[in-house]
């Protein structure tokens, strides 16, 4: 309650403007203007986050005008503006940014949901989509599935819930049915896929060149020299694993190699399913001279088997890895890889994904393929020049 300092009275008193920034006061009894003096009234700290209903009550003036002023309306008086905006940063004021996208029907947010935020390569992902998003005003809301389907529907609804604008997403190994896709897609939610895509439905998708980087490891296993070369694929359900695949039989094929089938050893991308691959492929009586694993994680570690076992790397056996990172380039012999840039396709995936929102319904899906570089190491040379 305000009491005027001059006759004590409470119920005449009544707001007259500002006076320098600070709210005016007029008591009727005794018509004595003054400025209530708040030096000894700090302000308590909120609990709440500050609305502009908060501002308004403490200011004297309608929610309106509040926000009004911290738009920067020129049809508040400067002094109530100067005012509302001081209170305003006083009480660590937040716009709503969701209620205010609620009102426009966007957020400015994306959703991004990945198998393993741990794998470097979707870490780099996001790193690439982050920086898009922040450059064209958007902010990004990231979850993992940790592999599991069942996780990244409900991903996928969380993020629904949240009100993104759009929705970039990698799925996981064991997403074999796309009905929470379609559902949100049937709704009109942009949705684009990156690396492990959907074929199912109609959505603008960025790949790698999953079958060319495995056809140019194995073609630069043949020409040195390798003629029994293993293959640690991935989950047989995993397109990408698929595509890879048909990569190692293709170039097997051009160059007159039979295709062997115990050669070839599908896995979960595990530690020790890759050492059991191995330790197959070393007793058969006629073991590999090359191995190549679509993912270059497990030709790492097929690497440090075959070190402790005495097995000369590459004279005994070459090895080469899709995908690529520093380790890759530090461990010894340095592992051969294909390079997929996977910094580019968090940026190729984030600008045609806001592209899709802007475009809306006029928005045409299409497929791009960003493009991979064969990165030559020790593991695999052995001095054999048909490079």
């Amino acid at each position: 309650m305000i009491k005027c300092p001059k006759c004590g009275k409470v119920e005449s008193i009544k707001r007259a403007g500002f006076l320098r920034g600070k709210q005016r006061f007029c008591c009727k009894e005794c018509d004595y203007f003054f400025i209530e003096n708040t030096e000894s009234s700090p302000v308590v700290k909120q609990r709440h986050q500050t609305t502009i209903i908060d501002i308004a009550n403490k200011i004297g003036v309608s929610t309106a005008t509040v926000s009004r002023a911290l738009n920067g309306h020129p049809d508040v008086n400067i002094n109530t503006r100067k005012a509302i905006k001081e209170l305003a940063a006083e009480l660590d004021y937040q716009p709503n940014l969701l209620a205010q996208g609620l009102h426009r029907n966007e957020t400015h947010t994306i959703g991004v949901i990945i198998p393993d935020i741990q794998r470097h390569f979707f870490s780099s992902v996001v790193s690439g989509i982050q920086k898009i998003a922040s450059d064209a005003g958007y902010r990004v809301m990231i979850c993992q599935s940790n592999e599991s389907h069942f996780t990244e529907t409900l991903n996928v609804q969380a993020l629904v819930a949240s009100r993104v604008d759009g929705l970039l997403i990698s799925h996981s190994r064991e997403t074999s049915s796309f009905e929470h896709i379609k559902l949100q897609l049937n709704k009109g939610l942009p949705i684009v896929h990156f690396d492990r895509v959907c074929e199912e439905v109609q959505t603008a998708k960025i790949v790698q060149e999953d079958f060319r980087g495995s056809f140019i490891l194995i073609e630069h296993l043949i020409k040195q020299g390798c003629k029994r070369i293993a293959v640690y694929a991935g989950p047989e359900e995993l397109l990408i694993s698929r595509k890879r695949l048909e990569g190692y039989k293709a170039a097997l094929t051009q160059y007159g190699i039979d295709i062997a089938e115990e050669l070839i050893i599908h896995g979960n991308f595990k530690h020790d399913d890759s050492l059991l691959a191995l330790n197959k492929w070393l007793q058969l009586p006629e073991p590999p001279d090359g191995i190549f694993a679509v993912h270059y994680g497990n030709a790492i570690e097929i690497m440090v088997a075959l070190k402790e076992k005495n097995v000369k790397i590459p004279e005994e056996i070459a090895i080469v890895g899709f995908g690529d990172e520093l380790i890759a380039s530090v461990i010894e012999p340095g592992l051969t890889t294909f390079h997929q840039f996977p910094f580019k396709i968090g940026e190729t995936a984030a600008s045609i994904l806001i592209d899709n929102i802007i475009q809306k319904e006029n928005f045409v899906p299409f497929t791009q393929t960003v493009q991979g570089e064969l990165k030559i190491r020790k593991s695999s040379c052995r001095g054999i020049a048909h490079e």
